[in-house]
């Protein structure tokens, strides 16, 4: 297949999923009308990511703009036999005091309010990939590769509304450690390092889990390179798992599903 051919497939595939391809970076990003949307986001999520094999350092920033609380998180590790990074902007209905900001569901930005996102991954300083768009919830996930999240390191740089909005944000980074020498302000935009990560990382509470996790993550990985050998292409070995292993295919493919089912369930 030529490679038009192979990204059209692959989207139409991974689409119903909330995902698509982007062959300039060899990886698998979120699509802006996701499914994943409509349930926003709580610190439910974070807790429940080992049991879904997803181990990553989780780093939220909240701070004040507009009369609401918002909420920027990333996230960076390892999510099943894909290793990533992701953004996601949210925003509650009102102002939260401090001691409502961990318990609180806050909801997905719309369309107006999408910020131009950027972010580049580390592995142990080497460049994974980089990706830019404006978006509520960018990611990247590199199918087959293995890492431990204090391994990697992730370059953010967010273009804010206006001045004002970058400096609460700015605030907040500075707030929960960041030092102020480390956090490049120009004009709306705001650009950073998130190394080690200056939050509560709710894995912790759950070590043995979080354990067996990776080398679950591990093997899964070793397993996935071992079958694919034949094709150096992400998108090659994807559409081998679609064509050959399907149910490998969908199980690479829900690396979000498991957290809004938990959700529900917790809700009702």
């Amino acid at each position: 297949m030529s490679p038009c051919a192979q990204k059209k497939l692959l989207d139409e595939l991974m689409q119903p999923f909330g995902f698509l391809s982007c062959p300039q970076q060899n990886i698998i990003t979120s699509d802006i009308d996701s499914w994943q949307r409509t349930f926003g986001y709580t610190r439910l999520f974070d807790y429940s990511a080992p049991h879904f094999k997803m181990v990553f350092d989780c780093e939220p920033v909240y701070f004040d703009y507009d009369n609401r609380t918002w909420l920027i998180e990333f996230w960076k590790g390892q999510y099943g036999i894909s290793c990533g990074a992701e953004i996601g902007i949210y925003r509650a209905d009102t102002i939260l005091s401090p001691d409502r900001l961990t318990n609180a569901r806050f909801e997905s930005i719309s369309n107006s309010l999408m910020l131009p996102l950027s972010m580049q991954l580390f592995y142990q300083g080497r460049p994974l990939f980089c990706i830019g768009q404006t978006h509520w919830w960018l990611t990247g996930f590199r199918p087959g590769f293995f890492a431990y999240p204090q391994d990697l390191s992730l370059r953010i740089s967010i273009t804010f509304l206006d001045r004002e909005m970058a400096d609460s944000f700015a605030d907040a980074l500075i707030a929960k450690g960041y030092c102020p020498y480390d956090i490049e302000l120009c004009s709306a935009s705001v650009a950073f390092t998130f190394g080690i990560p200056h939050s509560f990382q709710p894995r912790c509470k759950r070590p043995f889990v979080t354990h067996m996790a990776q080398r679950v993550n591990r093997i899964y990985c070793r397993i996935f390179n071992k079958i694919t050998r034949p094709f150096a292409d992400c998108y090659e070995q994807i559409l081998y798992l679609y064509f050959y292993l399907p149910f490998a295919f969908r199980r690479l493919l829900r690396m979000k599903r498991h957290k809004t089912q938990k959700f529900h369930r917790c809700r009702r």
